[in-house]
């Protein structure tokens, strides 16, 4: 079994949990024994320690690349060999049954606020759609010969925009992953084309058409989490006739099987629900720095600064704490557009000493924050899995969850709180720092029901749909 893989970010360059969750399923695939051919269109350092193999795309023979679409500066040409299917003499493989390829396509979905307010967008998205094996509810697909066209689409004057939550010219450069993942798949061998949400959904219907191989299109959020009811239009149609050209749709929770079904229109009987998992964390982490207090507690949010996560309803409960538990930090790590918003709202809420911004985190800084912290919440409004607190309890910190997220559906030795009920979550956090008995019982039973999820267990359903699907059945 091969598989033709198209996701948008993967380790160590990631901006949310699509990274983390696209890493663990093809490790676990890997273990199975699954081919994968991974096209991502971020530049990863070929020196990133991963159990991927790493080639540029100078190193194969791409069809009709224009000037444009040359690879970046800092990827050198080198000439076309006759072989289609030529090796990097660079080349390390460091695992039998995955690569990675590279596109030179920015997909960069979550931006930091703009001083001007402007984040103008091209938009050329749909000339990536092709027709054929629609639900004849959804919306008409635009023919595959638009990608090279080079010119733009009727629909361009009434879309100005991808959203807020979007940054930089995206929907040209979808339209440009579409393009070079296609010429890519024409010098690859593969079963199944599996798409990780919708920036890549345009890819792999435009492979399956040339192809004629199965679709699968894998939803880890759609456009409702995001945006909430002011969706974006053009991003949702995008969404909709992915899952419905698919010949199968994996989510990865039923809250999300459910927005599919009802907000999309997706027949239940082509989904499935495979949930995200957790790598055992590593807790012999060095030069964590020691609390301002040697008695302060710390409760920590971990996620990006969007309307989806909720940042100013953990401000709200935050607010509400202080003023009954003086002890306490509030550490937001993340950065996203909401940021200025944040700060500005705990200076308003006068509890700005008590509350610490980091920015983004990676790698071993998240770790050092969860070994700080005392507990973690999270306060998603509309969350399709969560793989942040599957990350805390792996750490021994316990965790709130709001109701609205997939994670909910699979932990029980959580607290659990609608996410608009900040009076509640304020309530719990108070429980959890003021009662030790209740802290251990939740980091205890939080790890036992951790352990028994893994991303080989997750990778092994995908596998099963893999083989489903090849088969015609």
């Amino acid at each position: 079994m091969k598989v033709f893989m198209l996701g948008w970010e993967f380790p160590p360059h990631i901006s949310g949990g699509l990274g983390t969750a696209c890493h663990g399923l093809t490790k676990g695939l890997d273990e199975l024994g699954v081919d994968v051919v991974f096209v991502v269109p971020t530049a990863v350092p070929v020196d990133a320690p991963s159990h991927v193999t790493l080639q540029s795309p100078a190193t194969l023979p791409l069809l009709n690349r224009s000037a444009a679409d040359a690879p970046a500066p800092q990827v050198p040409q080198v000439p076309q060999s006759p072989d289609p299917k030529p090796q990097p003499a660079s080349q390390e493989r460091v695992s039998e049954h995955i690569e990675l390829r590279q596109v030179s396509a920015r997909l960069q979905p979550y931006r930091e606020p703009d001083p001007t307010g402007q984040d103008p967008i091209r938009s050329l998205a749909d000339a990536a759609r092709v027709s054929g094996n629609l639900d004849p509810t959804a919306p008409t697909p635009i023919p595959i010969e638009g990608l090279d066209a080079g010119e733009s689409n009727p629909q361009d004057d009434a879309i100005a925009s991808a959203g807020e939550h979007y940054a930089g010219d995206l929907m040209t450069e979808v339209q440009k992953y579409a393009r070079l993942a296609l010429e890519l798949a024409a010098h690859e061998e593969f079963d199944v084309i599996h798409a990780h949400d919708w920036m890549t959904f345009s890819a792999g219907q435009a492979v399956a058409a040339a192809t004629g191989k199965p679709l699968v299109v894998h939803v880890h959020s759609t456009e409702f989490d995001r945006a909430g009811e002011n969706i974006n239009q053009h991003i949702y149609e995008i969404e909709r006739t992915g899952m419905h050209a698919a010949g199968h749709v994996v989510c990865v929770s039923y809250l999300t099987r459910g927005i599919a079904t009802s907000r999309y229109g997706v027949d239940a009987s082509k989904i499935s629900v495979v949930y995200n998992a957790v790598v055992a964390a590593n807790n012999n982490v060095s030069n964590v720095p020691e609390p301002i207090k040697q008695d302060e507690k710390i409760v920590l949010f971990l996620g990006r600064l969007t309307m989806q996560k909720g940042p100013e309803y953990f401000l709200e409960a935050a607010s509400k704490v202080i003023g009954r538990f003086k002890n306490v930090r509030f550490i937001i790590a993340g950065g996203g557009d909401m940021i200025d918003r944040c700060v500005k709202l705990a200076a308003d809420m006068n509890i700005g000493r008590y509350v610490t911004f980091t920015g983004f985190l990676r790698g071993d800084d998240v770790a050092r924050v969860f070994k700080m912290a005392d507990l973690y919440v999270m306060p998603s409004v509309s969350e399709p899995f969560g793989i942040a607190p599957l990350e805390a309890i792996s750490h021994d910190v316990p965790v709130i969850i709001s109701k609205q997220s997939g994670v909910s559906e699979i932990l029980t030795h959580a607290l659990k709180v609608d996410f608009w009920d900040t009076d509640d979550m304020a309530n719990k956090i108070l429980a959890v720092l003021r009662h030790d008995p209740l802290q251990r019982t939740l980091r205890k039973h939080g790890q036992i029901e951790v352990q028994k999820l893994s991303w080989l267990d997750s990778a092994r359903e995908l596998s099963d749909i893999y083989q489903q699907m090849a088969s015609g059945a």
